[in-house]
């Protein structure tokens, strides 16, 4: 007669003439027991408690089951785990792990789980905005959640030597976010071909500054003044005599952000979309990078200065423009003109062209790794909810989870081989765990996997967080 079958276990051949079987009765495990050091994290920067006091509470304290702060970091905390969806809550609201970090082990009504599912994270998603909808008992303050941002990032500027930095170099871009339903704020952007928002994001160094939900009817330098207004007035507040340095692509080099920039003591450097009158300018120094290109074999450049240089139409005062002229590798006969162009307010003492160029504008390619990581390994473009108000609460959440796992891999990761991992990597090799969870009346005991191959860098990154967190 034929075996029968049993479908809570599973047959995986054999191993060495043994049988392999498996079954869902392990009891109580995670898969993302190194989540704990996401816990200590927030603790040592203080992010959570800091995020709920943004929000008010509207809702009857004795009918209150999930907790704001918990709902805060079962949702940011999840995000970093790689749960882009609050549909995975359902399951999550269970996880043990999760549990710890939001303190929550037990529930606290008999039809609840001990944390928050699907319906209740959706009503924080939706929160309003404070003093708008009577309906809504859960509110926000856009604003406080914006300073909060710029806080931290002061604050961990502040950690190294106790006294704030000397000079800030604030980058800042646009990158589109395609969007599939018919969401509020949906436009077509010939651009990137498509119906999607337009986000606008700010960073300093790795410190993410704003991540502002834009539509995608916009120029992708609108409200990029009034952001940088804001965060500067606020590092001005306390800092008074810091240097800041603004650098963007050509998409910024508008004259009104210039202008404000050159009347509140910020230094810019701005990519210039070139024209048949700048190239024009600099055809001297191309010919010479094309005759140095054809006897070497390889692409060549000239940088050059353009001293007082005005537009005819939009520039409000003369600019200094700095030029590359490029001749691709090839000569004349197969190579071609590669021309670029900044726009600058910095003085000559910062240095000359080529510096300028290749050693401080070239730099803020990395922004765009930071952006890889939010829109990517943290889904800030999981923006499919209806309303322009809830995707921007989203885009909030992914980005908090951002600035977590960028004060772990600062704090927790420093001198680690994982010391310039991306946020992908650090949740698939310190995150990812799997561990036993045995709950006693005294104490919860974490069994971590015993062949986890990163237990070193774990042990360095809980201690260097406890010794911040203490």
């Amino acid at each position: 007669m034929p075996t029968e079958c049993n479908r809570d276990s599973f047959d995986f051949g054999t191993a060495e003439r043994r049988n392999v079987v498996g079954a869902f009765d392990g009891g109580t495990l995670t898969s993302d027991a190194g989540a704990l050091l996401l816990g200590q994290t927030d603790k040592a920067i203080r992010l959570v408690p800091r995020l709920a006091e943004c929000f008010q509470d509207g809702r009857n304290p004795a009918f209150v089951v999930h907790q704001l702060p918990a709902m805060l970091r079962q949702r940011i905390f999840g995000i970093a785990l790689g749960y882009e969806d609050i549909n995975d809550h359902d399951q999550l609201r269970h996880d043990p792990v999760l549990g710890v970090l939001g303190n929550c082990l037990t529930s606290k009504r008999s039809d609840c789980a001990p944390l928050a599912g699907k319906s209740t994270l959706n009503r924080l998603e939706h929160a309003a905005k404070v003093g708008t909808d009577p309906y809504h008992k859960i509110t926000h303050d856009p604003g406080a959640i914006e300073r909060l941002f710029v806080t931290v990032m002061m604050e961990a500027a502040m950690a190294p030597h106790g006294a704030p930095p000397r000079q800030l170099t604030i980058d800042i871009d646009a990158t589109h976010d395609p969007i599939h339903g018919e969401q509020e704020g949906r436009y077509f952007n010939a651009f990137y071909d498509c119906y999607c928002y337009l986000p606008l994001y700010i960073f300093c160094g790795r410190h993410l500054l704003a991540a502002k939900l834009r539509g995608a009817d916009k120029d992708a330098a609108d409200g990029a003044k009034e952001e940088i207004a804001r965060i500067v007035a606020q590092i001005r507040e306390s800092w008074p005599d810091v240097r800041i340095i603004l650098r963007a692509d050509s998409g910024f080099a508008r004259d009104d952000l210039m202008a404000w920039c050159e009347a509140n003591d910020v230094d810019f450097l701005f990519g210039l979309a070139r024209n048949p009158r700048l190239v024009g300018a600099i055809k001297r120094q191309l010919g010479h990078a094309c005759l140095a290109s054809r006897r070497t074999g390889r692409a060549a450049r000239r940088f050059t200065e353009l001293k007082n240089w005005n537009t005819r139409d939009g520039w409000s005062k003369p600019r200094r423009v700095i030029a590359k002229a490029e001749w691709t590798e090839g000569g004349i006969d197969k190579g071609r003109a590669n021309p670029r162009f900044l726009v600058t307010s910095l003085h000559w003492s910062d240095g000359d062209a080529r510096k300028l160029y290749e050693d401080i504008y070239c730099a803020r390619g990395e922004m765009e790794n930071r952006i890889k990581e939010c829109q990517r390994d943290l889904f800030a473009g999981r923006t499919s909810a209806a309303s322009v108000r809830a995707n921007q609460l989203r885009l909030w959440f992914a980005a908090f989870a951002y600035v977590v796992m960028a004060a772990l891999r600062r704090i927790g990761l420093g001198g680690t081989e994982l010391a310039r991992a991306t946020c992908g990597t650090i949740r698939l090799k310190l995150l990812k765990i799997g561990a036993l969870i045995t709950t006693s009346v005294r104490r919860v005991k974490i069994a971590f996997a015993s062949s986890c191959p990163h237990q070193a860098v774990f042990a360095h990154a809980h201690h260097r967080l406890r010794c911040v967190a203490a």
